[in-house]
């Protein structure tokens, strides 16, 4: 049977393939160069637009922002497409929260020719929001999976208070009563597991977070996003750019637990056992 590890990579790799910017991306409204200024602005307005395109001989060769339409002719105002604008549809969406940091929108090409433009606001859609869900998701099952190869026989606990280890303990007991095949660990929640992982220093270092985060704030930081995509929470408003901030959180988060995770299979395959390095007992645990 495939290992677990290989299965979620799988999975991660299906859905970066899957959702891209092309998911997000709206098309770019555009008009003729020779068009009117004045009346181009108008048409803004009444449609909230802040960009158009501009279309030359049919096809679209630059833009302008409404703030510059004033009299005369929309191509008098054109601006070329700078390289650090634009993306091509079948960028990852984390492409788009890095290119958005600096800038409002950012410009799409489909078949090597701008159509599209992504703005801040169409970072709430669905599939941004199932993307980052998913990174946090895939994380935690990282998290969990390292959590039994390093803490054999149960030996989190003591990274737990009694309060703790009795809730999971009930919800154990409540799914062996449904007959639901499990283990005492798939009954931790987010804050147990990230505990665990902050009061065991072979588990904090596999995940390698930033050198100016502190453990517990990184770790409530990605829960309350999570939170907020669970309950079609606004994700945006009064978090930005801290929103894109927790999005590369996420993905590095997910790539180290990754590594993390093919280094300990690969200890496990080589010697039917997990290596000392991996072993944690119970006396490692901080309180």
């Amino acid at each position: 049977m495939k290992h677990i590890i290989s299965s979620l990579s799988d999975l991660r790799r299906l859905f970066e393939r899957a959702v891209t910017i092309r998911d997000i991306a709206e098309p770019l409204v555009s008009f003729d160069s020779d068009h009117d200024a004045a009346t181009v602005r108008h048409i803004m307005e009444k449609h909230g637009f802040d960009t158009v395109g501009i279309r030359e001989s049919g096809y679209v060769r630059g833009y302008v922002e409404r703030e510059s339409l004033v009299e005369g002719r929309i191509g008098d105002c054109a601006r070329d497409f700078a390289p650090s604008e634009v993306l091509a549809d079948t960028e990852p969406l984390i492409a788009a929260f890095e290119m958005l940091r600096e800038r409002n929108q950012v410009f799409v090409t489909m078949l090597g020719r701008v159509g599209g433009v992504v703005a801040r606001a169409d970072l709430q859609k669905a599939p941004v929001r199932m993307w980052l869900f998913g990174l946090i998701s895939l994380a935690e099952m990282h998290m969990q999976r390292l959590i039994r190869e390093a803490c054999p026989n149960q030996s989190w606990k003591c990274a737990l208070s009694a309060e703790r280890i009795d809730k999971a303990e009930k919800l154990f007991a409540d799914k062996k009563d449904e007959n639901l095949e499990t283990d005492l660990s798939d009954c931790l929640e987010w804050a147990d597991k990230t505990t665990i992982f902050r009061k065991t220093p072979q588990l904090l270092e596999a995940a390698k977070l930033p050198n100016k985060s502190k453990p517990k704030v990184f770790f409530r930081q990605l829960m309350l996003l999570r939170n907020d995509l669970a309950h079609a929470g606004d994700i945006i408003r009064g978090q930005w750019p801290e929103l894109a901030d927790r999005a590369e959180d996420a993905e590095t988060l997910l790539q180290n637990l990754e590594e993390a995770g093919f280094r300990v299979a690969n200890a496990v395959s080589e010697t039917h056992q997990v290596k000392s390095e991996f072993i944690l007992p119970p006396a490692i645990c901080t309180p």
